[in-house]
């Protein structure tokens, strides 16, 4: 067999290629942001098409920098952000419209409209999700009602949706020319339209959203051989074998596979999710209830949720809006040169708030200014508001699973900073644990598709080959940590009612 399994990372701001070897370790990888699109306020897209050929891109950068190829990888794992969602035709493999990105609050009317006098519970007992602008299925129903002659394509059986996992293995296997129209459970139960009991498409809510079911992927495991690569591509014949929703890889890339096991990743936003077992828990607290994995023919495991919009991309808002900052690690130097917040409290609600209070009309404050506040406090303020946001989510964890947690395992690339990850124990009150192998999102979907292959033989290769790189323990004072977190709270306060029902 061959020693090597490739994963595609399709995120939020960029795509990677990462190769891995069989002890999980990465070999080579490559990397390309994409454009971020702004059209309004509130709303985020990205070009379907660029996204593909920087997929394309990365595979090359990352062949070609470890001097293999494609006989020298055994399967390709994918792994995505989740609730992007794109409609393309299926004739001519190319969008009707740019895919409108998880971070979008367009589709707030429409959210309100199917809620209707029931309100945004009234698929949760089926989905595990609140009617939000988060998810993926209204934004296609938006598509559908707004781009011209896109109802009519669809009603035909000319269009196709998906997440960008789907929208990756159908370019990879073929597009227009036999392309593979799948998804995996994790990404179909971001969609609001998959029911979670029987995996499978619910049709009635189909339906309410405009939806054809003949646009809709089929929907399989997140371990299994779903085609092979297209003859004239970079990785010609090899299996494409695993698709797991970036925040379910992580969860798989740490090991989480023990009901009460949890992991958080700091990218674009935060996702922690705990392992709940065979049997989907239901949220009382503000938690998504989603898939975690489910590997082959054996039972799909489910996981509660704490989704937090904007924890890196407000580094990135910081940099790229503001020129604060010339480059993300910066931040971490200009937070050091202060003591404490000053003070100064910001709460990044750029698009609304997500977990615990799914407030679509929040917006974002920076809120406790004085004079005494430099760009030192703000610089720390932000980095902060990732942990407190994480807080609120932990607690609302604790309550929903009642286990109480005792560590949690951290990824991604805001784990690299280290005034963050103390800052983080402390308000916590528990040990943060970082892995050697940072590139947790990668690597759980590479193990996915490997194991699916036989290149690894099941969870305990995972664990075996999952190691600890740093840990960070609490050195507040409680006293203190519930003076920040009670002005935490009060900031957040502030966030909400700000959206009028006359904005757009």
């Amino acid at each position: 067999m061959a020693d090597y399994v490739l994963a595609i990372d399709q995120g939020t701001t960029s795509s990677r290629a990462i190769i891995f070897d069989h002890s999980g370790q990465p070999v080579a990888s490559g990397q390309k942001e994409h454009e971020q699109i702004f059209p309004k306020a509130g709303w985020v897209e990205h070009d379907a098409l660029e996204i593909w050929a920087n997929v394309r891109e990365v595979v090359a950068q990352a062949l070609s920098r470890a001097s293999l190829n494609a006989s020298d990888i055994a399967a390709v794992g994918i792994t995505n952000q989740r609730e992007t969602a794109v409609v393309w035709d299926k004739n001519t493999g190319k969008p009707v419209y740019n895919a409108i990105v998880w971070q979008d609050t367009r589709t707030q009317k429409i959210c309100d409209r199917l809620a209707g006098d029931v309100g945004p519970e009234i698929y949760k007992d089926k989905v595990g999700l609140p009617l939000a602008t988060y998810f993926a299925g209204p934004k296609v129903m938006w598509i559908l009602e707004n781009v011209e002659g896109a109802k009519e394509k669809a009603e035909a059986g000319d269009l196709l949706m998906g997440t960008m996992d789907t929208w990756v293995l159908w370019n990879m296997t073929g597009g227009a020319n036999g392309g593979v129209h799948v998804t995996d459970v994790t990404n179909a139960s971001r969609t609001l339209m998959m029911d979670l009991d029987t995996l499978a498409w619910d049709e009635s809510i189909a339906a309410d959203m405009g939806i054809p079911t003949s646009m809709l992927p089929e929907i399989r495991s997140s371990a299994e051989v779903y085609g092979h690569d297209r003859k004239e591509g970079l990785l010609a014949g090899v299996p494409i074998a695993g698709i797991l929703g970036d925040q379910q890889a992580a969860t798989f890339g740490q090991a989480c596979f023990e009901v009460g096991h949890a992991k958080n990743t700091y990218g674009t936003g935060n996702f922690m999710l705990i392992n709940t077992g065979t049997e989907p828990i239901p949220s009382k607290n503000g938690l998504l209830t989603t898939v975690a994995y489910k590997i082959g023919e054996k039972d799909a495991v489910y996981a509660l949720e704490g989704s937090i919009a904007v924890t890196g991309s407000l580094v990135q808002w910081l940099r790229d809006n503001l020129k604060v900052i010339s480059s993300a690690p910066e931040i971490e130097k200009l937070a050091a040169t202060v003591e404490d917040n000053g003070g100064a409290y910001f709460v990044p609600a750029f698009s609304g708030l997500f977990a615990p209070y799914w407030r679509s009309d929040a917006r974002g404050a920076l809120v406790g200014l004085t004079r005494y506040v430099n760009i030192g406090h703000i610089a720390r303020a932000a980095l902060e508001a990732t942990a407190f946001q994480t807080a609120e989510v932990l607690e609302a964890m604790n309550a929903d699973s009642g286990v109480e947690l005792t560590e949690l395992k951290v990824d991604g690339g805001m784990v690299a900073n280290e005034v963050l990850m103390q800052f983080q124990a402390d308000v916590l009150g528990v040990d943060v644990v970082r892995p050697k192998v940072a590139e947790t999102t990668a690597l759980g979907a590479a193990y996915a598709a490997g194991i699916a292959v036989g290149f690894w033989s099941g969870e305990q290769d995972v664990i075996d080959n999952w190691a600890e790189d740093k840990r960070w323990s609490p050195s507040m004072d409680t006293g203190e940590r519930d003076r920040l977190l009670r002005n935490w709270k009060k900031a957040v306060t502030k966030t909400m009612d700000w959206v009028d029902d006359d904005v757009e």
